[in-house]
């Protein structure tokens, strides 16, 4: 009876022993399908390759560093224009003249204003930072008053990097072009390039021609380290990195931050397009 007890008391321990390990055998399986299920619902990833390394998207398409810029914004080298998507900003600096004086060179300069624009991720322009002179001229219009408060409702913006008024003694500007739809925006773009006065006239709501004394900027708002930094468009991350130890990346995709994997050893995955809202942690 006793030899019985003993028995059943070490089937009993052994089992219990077992029980853990046949939990644990049982659950990785489980956590190896629960990686490659998180792994299958996608990740940023930069993949080396020839000609050049690839990005590879959560929705597990890949696409070559040379064309990620154009995968967001649709511009293409050559292009004298670029579509504005959201988060993208416009900085918008303009050169102030004593009253009378020829608004170009040195001569009568007294300073700049500049205004700060974002792109609404539902359409409009908002105005995020303006920074003022003192004493500007009072024939000259403020900064932010560039742009007519009823252009920054559209939907889709088209910015032209510089387009010849011939009507205008052949005066240069670069141009907002605003619509609410795609094809209303192809349609002003159609016209703009055969004839820009008939789309930017004195009455047009579609249309901001920036003074040739105005310097505009396509910028986009990042975060290193925590901290919130603005780069022009086009930076790669190796502009906003020096010799790092590691890297830990988020980028924005389907309304949310998904991790971006990326090697800090290799200075050719450094050479990634950054994006509007990147968050960039690195040593």
């Amino acid at each position: 009876m006793k030899r019985r007890r003993r028995e059943r008391s070490r089937t009993s321990l052994a089992s219990c022993r077992a029980w853990p390990l046949l939990a644990l055998l049982g659950l990785l399986p489980l956590q190896v399908c629960c990686v490659a299920h998180h792994r299958h619902l996608g990740l940023f990833e930069v993949v080396p390759d020839r000609p050049n390394y690839l990005l590879r998207l959560p929705d597990s398409t890949a696409t070559p560093f040379p064309e990620v810029l154009k995968h967001y914004s649709g511009f293409a080298p050559g292009q004298d224009w670029i579509d504005l998507r959201p988060y993208m900003e416009l900085s918008v600096e303009n050169a102030y003249y004593r009253e009378g004086a020829p608004k170009h060179g040195l001569t009568g300069f007294l300073g700049t204003e500049i205004a700060l624009y974002q792109i609404r991720p539902k359409g409009g322009l908002r105005l995020l930072t303006v920074k003022s002179m003192e004493q500007r001229p009072q024939d000259q219009l403020p900064v932010q008053q560039l742009v007519d408060k009823s252009q920054r409702r559209f939907r889709r913006y088209r910015f032209f990097f510089e387009l010849v008024f011939r009507q205008s003694a052949n005066s240069r500007g670069s141009v907002l072009l605003g619509a609410n739809t795609k094809d209303e925006l192809n349609s002003l773009t159609s016209r703009l390039l055969q004839a820009p006065e008939s789309v930017c006239g004195t009455t047009s709501v579609h249309c901001t021609v920036f003074p040739e004394a105005c310097s505009v900027s396509l910028e986009i708002g990042i975060t290193v380290n925590g901290e919130a930094r603005t780069v022009m468009w086009g930076s790669t991350l190796a502009s906003v990195v020096a010799h790092p130890r590691s890297i830990k990346m988020q980028r924005l995709y389907a309304g949310r931050m998904i991790p971006l994997q990326v090697d800090a050893d290799d200075p050719n995955a450094l050479r990634l397009p950054l994006l509007p809202n990147d968050r960039i942690a690195w040593n």
